[in-house]
């Protein structure tokens, strides 16, 4: 038997899959009933001559509109709501630097929800009313600084919300105040390793680090795994999507073995990015998630773009809510070079292979006379020597690995460390396309 001061709540963590699955289906027909009070959806119903009361089973979701993010834009702000704006307590929007952002609404009962959520999260991974947590995360507009904070409240953490930026003070903090949890990019986490190994602190023997939340990049199981031997910590993946709710949508359990989708608040649904037809089980395809316990603005069958697939069984942690994989990217984040489909992350993953390279690299595509190409900048860790032959030599073996990997020939240039501009603030700029410049 599981014992039960593992789940932050027992009852609903290990939801028996049948009752579970019911709990959806009734939290759907609400769901449903609020979006027709909405002209948005009430027209998507029509356009495919839908009632609600054709939707019997949770099979039938598929017979529901999709949401996507260019809905949200075009409707932009309140046009999605689901109730009066004076029923409103926040809105989150999304950081797009062009055109409309994305808007989304919430009720102070979906923010306590949002808190429980992210909450089940940090208790899953080992956080208790003890620890300190702190946030290394941008307050404000960008969820993941109030979803983490209000989360780690609702456990009961001592809470440092030390906001994105001044890695030298994020340390102090981490220091002086005995962070035991720390929320951070996976960029960001190893250049807080970088700082501190500058500054000569052993982050083993000088703080008392021991879980780190990631999330908000696509990062590979060796980036993770290098930054638990840095930190001398275990990292957890997170997944959140501030459509849905920001941080807390999903989240790694202690078996590391994909992130356990709460499925008391969503509904998921993996499908072929191009045909929108549901994938197999097991088969990569792009998540589409519908939300099934919001109230301002609930949104049905809404495309993500992320890239991921269902993981089959259960886990041994013993909680029954469905694992997603480690996201793959984006649909929309995807280089096409020469015919050939590459994800960022599947050049990261040969990357990291090599303990003399850094952490740090960028990939930039251009057009040249002789057609498109691919250069990879990667930057030497202070472990490798200046010698001019090994250099050659690693580059080739880079250059030949990538390959395998890739199916095309990049050119390779290691740089220095610290050739590469790096933000305390931003998530990492990995791909630069220049083709649309020629």
């Amino acid at each position: 038997m599981q014992e039960t001061n593992q789940f932050y709540n027992p009852t609903i963590e290990t939801m028996p899959r049948k009752e579970l699955e019911q709990l959806q289906f009734e939290r759907l027909q609400e769901t449903i009933k609020r979006c027709m009070t909405n002209d948005f959806y009430k027209k998507k119903f029509a356009e495919l001559g839908i009632t609600p009361e054709d939707i019997r089973s949770l099979d039938d979701i598929r017979r529901l509109p999709m949401t996507t993010k260019e809905d949200l834009r075009e409707n932009y702000p309140y046009g999605l709501a689901c109730v009066p704006l004076r029923e409103c307590t926040r809105l989150h929007s999304s950081s797009g630097t062009t055109g409309n952002p994305t808007v989304v609404l919430h009720t102070k009962r979906d923010l306590d929800e949002w808190a429980i959520a992210v909450a089940r999260c940090l208790w899953m991974v080992g956080s208790r009313p003890d620890d300190v947590f702190q946030n290394s995360a941008g307050y404000g507009m960008f969820t993941a600084g109030l979803g983490f904070q209000y989360g780690a409240e609702r456990v009961g953490m001592l809470t440092v919300p030390a906001a994105a930026g001044n890695t030298k003070r994020q340390i102090k903090f981490i220091r002086d105040f005995g962070t035991t949890v720390l929320h951070a990019i996976p960029s960001y986490a190893s250049r807080i390793y970088e700082v501190m190994k500058a500054e000569g602190v052993d982050p083993r023997k000088d703080t008392q680090l021991r879980v780190l939340c990631i999330g908000a990049e696509p990062h590979s199981e060796e980036q993770r795994q290098r930054i638990e031997q840095q930190l001398g910590v275990k990292a957890y993946n997170s997944y959140g999507i501030s459509e849905m709710m920001g941080p807390g949508v999903a989240f790694e359990c202690p078996e590391q073995n994909g992130l356990h989708i709460w499925e008391d608040y969503f509904i998921v649904e993996i499908v072929n990015p191009v045909t929108l037809e549901p994938v197999a089980d097991g088969e990569l395809g792009e998540l589409v998630l519908t939300t099934i316990n919001r109230e301002a603005m609930p949104l049905l069958r809404y495309r993500t773009r992320d890239l991921t697939r269902l993981l089959p069984g259960q886990c041994p942690c013993g909680r029954t809510h469905r694992r997603l994989a480690r996201l793959q990217g984006r649909s929309d984040d995807m280089i096409i070079l020469k015919g050939v489909n590459i994800f960022p992350i599947q050049i990261e993953k040969i990357l990291l292979k090599f303990k003399e390279l850094g952490s740090d690299y960028l990939i930039t595509l251009e057009t040249t006379p002789s057609g498109d190409t691919m250069t990879v900048d990667v930057e030497l860790s202070e472990l490798f020597a200046d010698d001019y032959k090994q250099l050659v030599a690693l580059e080739k073996t880079i250059v030949r690995q990538l390959k395998d990997e890739i199916l095309i020939t990049p050119k390779v240039r290691l740089l220095a460390k610290g050739s590469l501009a790096v933000s305390d603030e931003k998530k990492a700029v990995r791909v630069r396309d220049l083709r649309k410049l020629f």
